[in-house]
């Protein structure tokens, strides 16, 4: 009889440790965390453009346009007249012979109205790479924004980099006295540089102005 009890209690235990196991398993498996699904950016073309409409008018601006000039002359001021003293690019963009761009540029603003403009890396974009902005209309100008054999050799997410990180790009929100900045902040330009961008990087229609 004691034995046919033992065998019974050891029955139970057994059974109750199964049961024990099994809604410990099924606990730990209610916590696992899904995998991660990787979320692919919606392309939309209209969105898209208008992004880069809002990028366009910051690239045309004269804190912008001005070191990415036609010619090769740099431009001044907010009217984009052509530098004086008959400066020009030069193979490196920092100008030639004894008239180089850092004669008069320092690595910081000089103080005073309209004085000479200052950065580390002021210049023009080099003669092989010529970057040019003038005169470019949305569609010209974006996909040569978008094209590795223009832009600097730039991938997507090195052209956003550029836009938004670049200390020479910044400066046009920090350009000294009595210059105009551009028509909205660096992070909001910044920002729609990266919405065009994952949005499709969309060229505007050739007949978008």
């Amino acid at each position: 009889m004691k034995a046919r009890v033992s065998k019974w209690v050891t029955a139970k235990r057994i059974v109750f440790l199964c049961m024990l196991l099994f809604m410990t398993i099924v606990m730990m498996q209610s916590f696992k965390t899904a995998p991660a699904k990787k979320v692919t950016p919606v392309k939309d073309s209209a969105g898209s453009v208008k992004a880069f409409m809002s990028v366009y008018k910051v690239l045309m601006s004269p804190r912008c346009m001005n070191c990415h000039p036609a010619g090769d002359a740099p431009l001044q001021g907010d009217d984009n007249h052509i530098h004086g003293m008959n400066i020009k690019r030069g193979a490196d963009g920092k100008g030639v012979y004894s008239v180089r761009c850092s004669n008069c540029h320092q690595p910081e603003n000089t103080v005073g109205l309209h004085a000479p403009p200052g950065n580390p890396k002021w210049g023009l974009p080099p003669a092989n790479m010529r970057m040019v902005f003038q005169g470019r209309s949305p569609r010209e100008l974006a996909l040569q924004l978008l094209d590795p054999k223009r832009n600097g050799g730039r991938t997507k997410a090195q052209l956003i980099d550029h836009m938004a990180n670049d200390g020479l790009v910044g400066w046009a929100w920090h350009p000294g006295d009595g210059r105009t900045l551009p028509p909205m902040s660096h992070t909001a330009f910044a920002a729609q540089v990266r919405l065009w961008i994952a949005k499709g990087a969309y060229a505007p229609g050739s007949k978008m102005k």
